[in-house]
């Protein structure tokens, strides 16, 4: 596959979350007030259920792994269960096109005047986690991912941040362990516990950490959403961390949404 390709779906999913172990509290750091498990659920059921019909934005994308650092902008838009787009522009040059639907990604590269077309599974192949068009909305979004209100979950204790897992802890250790086919989502309530702060996502089986950590965000049409987004993702591979800041959102305006293949390009090698 084609690096640029790569570097999009990178940036596609600002999968971004989760460290085996979280991080320790400083000494002086003070304790927040207790919250019932079902308390921590319920917001982030409610959180859950925040879906606009479409939403438009600029992203400034500052992305480092292990060899290169590079800058560039992407547009973005959504359209709630239908697609997502992205144009990537590096020195106000288009680069890139992409379209992500439910079943495929079609990537168009003006530079190289070629198109890849792959299914979903790319994204599992490349990272080690399946991730379908819905789970990318809610990572754009801001909101929890993958989350489920007929599935249980668990308070993660931690008297300086509030988080809920998809796992106990007992079981979280027996997956590292044992390398089971499963994924760990940990999901981190602001300390106002009203908002989406952190997600974590960690395939033992994969060897795969990922880390979306939502720096600040803005409220638009009554609606919160992200504005700063550090993304780390720690595979077998490489090591990739992404800083992504919104800019010049709309949000339930209508969006088109195409993507063209010239008939002069071939696929990409």
């Amino acid at each position: 596959m084609n690096k640029t390709f790569g570097l999009l779906i990178c940036t596609i999913i600002f999968l971004s979350s989760c460290a085996r172990v979280m991080v320790e509290a400083p000494i002086d750091m003070e304790k927040l007030p207790h919250k019932k498990e079902k308390e921590l659920i319920a917001i982030i059921d409610s959180l859950s259920q925040i879906k606009p019909n479409s939403l438009y934005s600029k992203l400034d994308v500052k992305y480092s792994d292990s060899s290169r650092s590079i800058s560039f902008k992407t547009s973005l838009k959504i359209v709630k269960d239908s697609a997502i787009n992205l144009l990537i522009t590096y020195a106000k040059i288009p680069i890139v096109m992409a379209q992500v639907t439910k079943d495929s990604i079609v990537v168009v590269n003006k530079r190289d005047k070629c198109f890849e077309k792959e299914s979903l599974t790319y994204i599992k192949d490349m990272f080690g986690i399946d991730f379908s068009l819905l789970n990318l909305e809610e990572i754009f979004l801001g909101r929890p991912l993958d989350y489920d209100p007929k599935n249980k979950y668990f308070l993660v204790h931690d008297p300086y941040s509030y988080n809920i897992s998809t796992h106990k802890k007992r079981e979280q250790k027996k997956m590292e362990r044992h390398a089971k086919e499963d994924v760990i989502l940990k999901y981190q309530i602001n300390k106002t516990a009203d908002n989406l702060e952190a997600i974590f996502i960690d395939s033992p089986s994969d060897s795969t950490t990922i880390s979306i950590h939502y720096l600040s965000r803005q409220l638009l049409n009554g609606i919160n959403l992200p504005k700063d987004v550090e993304v780390n993702i720690d595979g077998k591979k490489n090591k990739i961390k992404m800083i992504i800041s919104y800019d010049k959102v709309e949000i339930n305006e209508p969006q088109e949404l195409f993507i063209i293949i010239p008939e002069n390009y071939e696929k990409c090698n």
